[in-house]
Parts: structure tokens; sequence; C-alpha cells
């Protein structure tokens, strides 16, 4: 029997940060990072693998993260776990012990109840390598491709399906507009200006009622009847906890349908651990169960777990959600609240508004205008929320705001915070969007 002081089931963005988080805070462990597929995907790089990227040979983390770091790594499928022995079976017939085990075992794609989604040519979006090969050599010989879905996901693979030649690209989006789950509608309306002049058909507010094919995609009819050509359909409306295992060892089932933990990332066995897609999520904000999944949670919560296997040392403050995408040289980007967000969560709040160009000054090349809006609890004046559009600086922008967040700083803090500046890099001290919107917030709390 092979054995490990602590072994990772999951090999995606939590797992290997989870198994380096061990490393560094326990040096003499023995680590075993075990996952079925032969090469793990970047998670957030998949929809460039058709476009900008060109293969799902170019998007893989690298073993050597592992090997670097003293992490065993076994390729195989973990079949079943035996909590009372401290034991896991694989399809391969290996049995392996484990003082402490974390299970990083993602998510599943959303197969909605679509009449046709077992058609040739309809591909939800796995994290397979294999799968993602095969996707694309049908792609590349596509001339109508169908986008179901126009969250982050969804819109970026329509982005980079335009990337691969004389290709008619349609997103079906139910809600009113693309990326509305992340951004407010002002935000959304500039990103999908941003699509519909790089050659993408947008349809919002109508549903796919049945894919329609016989064999093989060939259309697809939308509720409101009208149909659309379609060779490839892509399904790309978001994805669920994977707790086959979890429940198979009788783990205890969150409010959001992922693995329950408490704030230290432990199961309702303390010596398991669950992070990333698997595992349930909480609002920073409200406290309230949350659906939000992204790789850079995923790591938070790896690293949360790994510091605490033997110790416990890092809380969980709950999701803040830190979103952003590009299309060119556009870019939309969010973290925390949005404003209709913070509205129905019960928040009475303030909003503060900047706009100025990215470099300084104006003059400079490539200088994009990014503006920004904040969201401002009126009660304690804290940061709850920003949004931002513009130049590709926004990015790290939403990065700067969420660190706010997180820190609980107000919006006079904001205001007064020391920045660095620089003609090639940022706006001007003088007008730097995050401090003016800061300030045309206070005035509305004072």
């Amino acid at each position: 029997m092979k054995e490990a002081d602590v072994v990772i089931i999951g090999g995606s963005a939590a797992g290997p940060v989870a198994g380096v988080t061990v490393r560094r805070h326990y040096k003499e462990a023995s680590v075993l990072l075990v996952r079925q597929e032969n090469k793990a995907m970047v998670p957030c790089g998949i929809p460039y693998i058709f476009g900008t990227v060109g293969s799902p040979d170019k998007n893989v983390i690298p073993d050597a993260l592992l090997s670097n770091n003293g992490i065993e790594l076994m390729i195989d499928e973990v079949t079943s776990v035996d909590r009372a022995s401290k034991t896991l079976t694989t399809k391969g017939g290996e049995l392996v012990g484990y003082e402490k085990l974390i299970l990083a075992i993602g998510s599943v794609p959303v197969r909605p109840p679509i009449p046709g989604m077992n058609l040739e040519n309809v591909f939800p979006v796995w994290k397979d390598s294999d799968f993602l090969g095969q996707a694309q050599q049908v792609m590349g010989k596509a001339k109508d491709i169908v986008i179901i879905g126009g969250g982050f996901i969804g819109a970026e693979m329509a982005d980079e399906c335009k990337k691969i030649g004389d290709v008619n690209v349609t997103i079906v989006e139910i809600l009113p507009h693309c990326l509305l789950l992340a951004l407010d509608e002002e935000f959304c309306c500039a990103a999908e200006s941003k699509l519909e002049e790089r050659g993408i058909k947008i349809i919002t507010g109508n549903g796919v009622k049945t894919i329609i094919g016989d064999g093989k995609v060939n259309a697809v009819e939308l509720q409101s009847g009208d149909k659309v050509k379609a060779d490839v359909v892509i399904i790309g409306i978001g994805a669920v906890p994977n707790t086959e295992l979890a429940k198979d060892m009788d783990l205890k089932i969150g409010e959001a349908r992922g693995i329950w933990v408490d704030e230290y990332m432990r199961t309702s066995d303390e010596n398991i651990f669950a992070i990333g897609d698997c595992a349930d999520k909480f609002s920073f904000f409200t406290k309230k169960p949350s659906g939000l999944r992204l790789a850079s949670i995923a790591t938070v919560e790896a690293r949360i777990a790994g510091a605490n296997v033997f110790e416990l040392k890092r809380k969980n403050k709950g999701v803040i959600g830190v979103f952003a995408t590009a299309f060119g040289d556009f870019a939309v980007a969010a973290a925390g609240l949005t404003e209709k967000a913070a509205r129905d969560a019960g928040f009475d709040i303030v909003i503060g508004e900047a706009a100025a160009v990215d470099k300084h000054p104006g003059s400079m090349p490539d200088a994009k205008e990014v503006k920004i809006k904040l969201i401002v609890d009126r009660e304690t004046g804290k940061l709850i929320g920003g949004e931002l559009s513009g130049g590709i600086t926004t990015g790290e922008m939403a990065n700067i705001i969420a660190a706010f967040i997180q820190s609980e700083v107000t919006a006079d803090e904001v205001a007064t915070f020391q920045m660095g500046t620089q003609p090639c890099l940022t706006a001007s001290p003088i007008v730097y969007q995050i401090v003016n919107a800061a300030e045309q917030a206070l005035t509305k709390l004072r």
C-alpha cells in the first residue's frame, strides 16, 4: 500500500496550489496528488485554445510545479475512499493511505434539459485536453457556431471562435444582456457593442428550445420560434460542483450544492478538506450561500486548506467575486457587488463614478479611457463593489478594488490612499480613477 501524509485528489487550479502550500508550511510532510487527466488544463485559458493559443497543449499547468516542490503525482482515478481506514482506492487498483485528505475534484458543466443535447458536435466545456482537442478539430471546419450562454466563458468563446476563420458566431443568452450576473447593465452594453463590432451576433432575452439535427446538429430553435443555423453548438452556461465522490463518502453537502466546509475548509470529517469548485461557498458580504465558482477563488481556498492541514492557521472570509475579460483592446472588470446586487441584498448605497485615460498625458501612445463605478455602503462608508471598462489595465484595477473590499476600507481611505503613477503605465495622479470615484461617492455621503 502506498502512503502519504497528505493526499490531494484533483489537479486543476486548486490541487497543485494546495500541494505547494502544504510543502511551504510543513516541509517534512509527504504529499501525493492524484488526478485522472494526463494533462491538467489552465481553466480560464480554455476559450483561448480555439483562437489565440491555438492548441490544448499550450494551455497546460506544468507538472514541474509539482515535481519542483517535492509533490508526487499519480495519474489515476479515485473510485472510493474509506474514511474509517483513511485509505482510497483507484481505478488502476492502487490502495493509498493518508493522514489528511484534500478534495479538489472540481465541477462538471451544466447540461440543460434541451432536446438534442446528445447530437454530434454539441460540446459542453469539459476541462479535458483530449476532448478539447477533438472539439477544436470540428470547430476548425465549422461555418456556423452557436454558443448557448453569454457569461464570461460564452463571450470569450465567441470572440475566440471568430479567430478560427470565415465563421458565423452567435451567442444566445436567456437574460436581457450578456455578462449580466457580474456587471451592471451599462457595462454589459459596452461589452456587447464591442463583441458586435468584432462580428459576433448576440441574441438576448431568448433561450434555446431545441437543438436540431439528424445525428449531427444543423440548427437551434429558440424559444421565440426562430431558428439559427449551427454545425457546432457550445454549451457555456456554467458548472455545478462535482460531489459524487463526496456523497459516496457520506460527507455533508451544503446549501449551495457543494461539499459543506467550515471556515478552515474542513468538511464534516475533520481529516478531510474540500477546496475549489466542489466546495460550498458563502458571500463575503451577506454570509449567505454563494454560487460563485472561479479559479481565483479555488486557489485562495487551496492556500487556506494547505496551511490548515495539520494546524489551523487561516480562515475563509467568503467570496468577493473578482472578474475581468477582454475583447481585443477593450476590457471590462468587476469586484464585489454590482449596484443591482447590492440593492437586492438590502444595502443602502451611494455610487461614485470617474473616467480618465490610463496613461498621462492622454497623447501617450495606446492610451485608453477607463471608466470606473464604485459602490459604497452608506451606513459604514465601506467600499463593497466596483466595475470598470476600457483598456486592459482594468484587470489589475479590479484587483486593487478587491483588496480594498477585503480589507474593509472606507471611501475616505480610498480617496487618500497613496498610489504610484507613471506616464506609460497609469492615469495621472490628478485624475486617478479609483480616487476620484471615491471622492464623488463621499460628496453623496456627506
